[in-house]
């Protein structure tokens, strides 16, 4: 196994399987952020995840992180500060406010460079990458974002600035998404806080099966419109 150079003028991806182990499964270097490319990453189970100065590397980690939708783990604590929730999100609302706060709170440091922002917006404007915003009145205090692969979820990224912030928009997230025929979330790497949510580790191998029947099967129609996903007062 090898670490990929890629070219500039091709999209393609050499195989997830032949992705480093350590770290966390290092698959290929170069090539750009194209939609195009990005796409394909994205439909082969590969993301772009690389540092300030550092050329663009990919990733197909192995094993791969994920949650799905209905066994989002729901504390009591949560549960209780959810009824009494101070919080409404929406979908596709401020994907840009999301992005910047992704990228700002961060206190290792953020992978969320200007390039990165760039392509991910372009994503957007596509309609392909979306965004769930977390608002105590006016102002956001929590959201995440990622890529929609039909009944599959990408996600990025999450921030809070609030009390339960990120936790709010991966719940209502969860249940909206599953209401709508989502059936898996890609959490990519495990750490404590999606573990404490409910994410699990599952084989690179699975992961793909998974992905390449999900991508396939769109889930209804009209779900990314900008919308309204949760009100404390509904």
């Amino acid at each position: 196994m090898r670490l990929v150079q890629l070219s500039r003028h091709s999209i393609a991806f050499p195989s997830p399987e032949g992705a480093l182990r350590e770290p966390n499964g290092l698959l290929a270097l170069g090539g750009d952020l194209g939609p195009a490319r990005l796409l394909m990453a994205y439909q082969r189970g590969i993301f772009p995840w690389f540092s300030p100065g550092d050329p663009i590397l990919w990733w197909s980690p192995d094993p791969r992180a994920v949650l799905w939708p209905e066994q989002f783990h729901l504390s009591r604590s949560m549960k209780r500060f959810h009824r009494q929730s101070p919080y409404r999100v929406t979908l596709n609302y401020a994907f840009s406010q999301v992005i910047e706060g992704c990228a700002q709170d961060r206190h290792e440091g953020t992978w969320i460079t200007t390039s990165i922002s760039q392509a991910y917006h372009r994503l957007h404007e596509l309609g392909h990458a979306h965004s769930i915003e977390v608002w105590q009145g006016e102002t956001l205090v929590g959201g995440m974002y990622g890529v929609a692969m039909g009944e599959l979820f990408c996600g990025e990224s999450m921030f809070s600035r609030g009390e339960n912030a990120s936790k709010t928009a991966l719940y209502v997230f969860c249940e909206a998404f599953s209401r709508a025929g989502g059936k898996l979330i890609d959490c990519q790497v495990l750490n404590s806080h999606t573990a404490s949510l409910g994410a699990i580790e599952i084989p690179r191998r699975d992961y793909l099966e998974y992905l390449n029947t999900l991508r396939m099967q769109p889930i209804e129609d009209k779900f990314w419109v900008p919308r309204p996903l949760f009100s404390p007062e509904a």
